[in-house]
């Protein structure tokens, strides 16, 4: 599923730029304003075709006013959003591409499941009811019961398979598995790929737990402030940072260490701890040069790699998300 993109440093944005693959959503010098609100501040974005772009942030971040202007719900102040090469406002045409499930769920009253699949089968011309049915059965969910009698992880499921079986090219979920359980949200990131895999579809989710979308997305970006604080490949992202543990005879400090590219560095009685980034290999060879009494490298979740990113760029992480 990963898909490798590069990004550049404005202001107040990230502007990413994909590598080996069509950018299908461009989203340039984007504005929303809510009175004196200033949600969205000259947002930039490329995305390329059959890539899951995970988007996380705070709440009030402005992530579902983003996904909510990509679908011409809100109208933007300024700027332009490109989806296949055509501007989304007012293009009916287009929209026939687009699904989206927005985080306040909304059923029309009394219906059931079956219901709900039939209102979206009447909108989206490639609705697969026979594989709506499916996920229901897979899901455990009665196609004729009524929505309102279901629990919160029910409607969530409800509203995602609808949105599936769509078979839109573009999908945008707005906190994609709240109130799910872990078994039944790992099932449906499952369905997700496998959807991507029939084919080339795109996908935008948001949320405000990193772990939540950090085993199913190609890329992670932060909104903060109206922008992209910082985004990266997931991949390039876990192999170019890591964590070292070492100790070398008598004493020493960070300067002892010159040839690594140190994030964070923090000494406690004999041993400090370094979290580098580049080349693992390079780096144990410097290293071992240094004739360390222990060498140890550990890995780092993605949460803690996006902590010492905002560390760098001076913000901390817990005020950001």
């Amino acid at each position: 599923l990963r898909r490798k993109y590069n990004c550049t440093s404005t202001n107040s944005t990230i502007i990413l730029f994909c590598i080996g693959g069509r950018i299908m959503i461009r989203i340039s010098n984007l504005n929303k304003t809510f009175g004196k609100n200033k949600v969205l501040d000259n947002l930039n974005c490329n995305i390329q075709t059959n890539s899951i772009y995970g988007l996380i942030g705070a709440n009030g971040a402005g992530k579902s006013t983003l996904l909510r202007i990509i679908m011409d719900i809100y109208k933007r102040d300024s700027g332009t959003i490109e989806i296949d090469g055509k501007e989304i406002e007012d293009n009916q045409e287009l929209k026939q591409k687009l699904v989206f499930v927005p985080d306040d769920l909304y059923f029309f009253p009394n219906y059931s499941l079956l219901d709900m699949a039939k209102f979206y089968e009447s909108m989206y011309k490639k609705f697969d009811m026979e594989y709506l049915k499916e996920l229901a059965e897979m899901l455990k969910l009665d196609l004729n019961e009524k929505i309102q009698n279901f629990s919160k992880g029910m409607k969530r499921q409800c509203a995602l398979i609808c949105a599936i079986s769509t078979n839109a090219n573009y999908m945008f979920f707005d906190e994609t598995f709240d109130g799910l359980d872990p078994v039944i949200r790992n099932l449906l990131k499952k369905v997700i790929i496998k959807q991507m895999e029939k084919q080339e579809t795109t996908i935008i989710m948001t949320s405000h737990n990193l772990r939540e979308l950090e085993d199913i997305c190609d890329n992670l970006g932060l909104l903060y402030k109206g922008g992209i604080l910082f985004e990266s490949d997931i991949d390039s992202l876990k192999t170019n940072m890591f964590k070292i543990q070492i100790s070398l005879k008598g004493e020493f400090g960070k300067e002892d260490f010159s040839g690594l590219d140190i994030m964070s560095y923090k000494k406690i009685g004999s041993i400090a701890t370094l979290i580098v980034k580049g080349d693992k290999e390079k780096a144990k060879e410097v290293l071992q040069k240094l004739e360390p009494v222990i060498l140890d490298f550990l890995p780092l979740t993605l949460e803690e790699m996006f902590i010492y990113e905002m560390e760098v760029l001076g913000y901390e992480f817990n005020q950001v998300i």
